[in-house]
């Protein structure tokens, strides 16, 4: 492996895999697609996405083919297993019991969880845009997992940074409206905007559900080239992978 791949660093226990593209990976896709785009709804080529899909199975040896989801800002989220599905499940988050299973957020800017039982039992995975983190649905992955908080660990992925990522009112009004310690994580900018920390905003959030393990962060994809970036780049570009799954030994 080389600097085109993310390994977390986080104390998951053995059965429990993980891995985070970037736009330099072994990609077909061309410009303004960057060389490894994942995702099929930002108007690249689909049989580039598609062999970029299949080196992204070859490369990391991958047991099966990565559950896709069709993601829509919510808080919805899919229990999955190892079988592909022609249809991509309409969710935001998704979880599995079962090894062999892959489970895969896109993102590009929005934060991905992970997520994982402490004895490797139970994993999930969660695309955290400001709409879906304000209705819950880091919380709802935990109801769903349906064991004690104290139970799971988290890593933070690559998500714009508190100090690049600058939103409006109505944002802020989401979270603070919600929980008043929320301000805590915007900085006024200019009238009517803010720098919003994502990533403080989702430790906030884990941490009332009773999760404390929490790992990861430090990333800003604003401001590092190697993830994709809808703020920088705009909605024609590419979007990276986030990816957790159980070994089958």
């Amino acid at each position: 492996m080389d600097a085109a791949w993310i390994f977390p660093d986080w104390p998951a226990p053995l059965p429990v895999r993980t891995a985070v593209t970037t736009r330099d990976g072994p990609g077909v896709s061309v410009p303004p697609f960057g060389r490894f785009n994942l995702g099929l709804r930002n108007g690249d080529r689909p049989e580039a996405v598609q062999a970029n899909r299949s080196v992204l199975r070859q490369t990391l040896n991958l047991p099966a083919e990565p559950r896709w989801l069709r993601q829509v800002h919510g808080r919805t989220v899919a229990e999955l297993g190892p079988l592909p599905s022609a249809d991509e499940p309409e969710a935001d988050a998704a979880i599995s019991r079962l090894p062999g299973t892959v489970l895969a957020v896109l993102t590009a800017d929005c934060l991905p969880v992970l997520f994982c039982a402490d004895d490797g039992s139970a994993i999930g995975v969660a695309h955290a845009g400001w709409r879906g983190l304000a209705a819950g649905v880091l919380e709802a992955v935990v109801e769903q997992l349906q064991l004690p908080p104290s139970r799971l660990l988290t890593w933070l992925g690559p998500a714009a940074g508190g100090v690049s990522y600058e939103v409006g009112d109505e944002v802020r009004e989401a979270f603070v409206g919600h929980d008043r310690a929320a301000a805590a994580c915007f900085t006024a900018t200019r009238p009517g905007h803010w720098r919003c920390d994502i990533e403080g905003l989702a430790r906030q959030r884990l941490t009332m559900a009773g999760v404390t393990r929490i790992h990861g962060g430090g990333f800003d994809t604003l401001a590092d080239p190697r993830f994709y970036s809808h703020r920088r780049e705009g909605a024609r570009r590419g979007s990276f992978a986030s990816l957790i799954w159980l070994a089958e030994d």
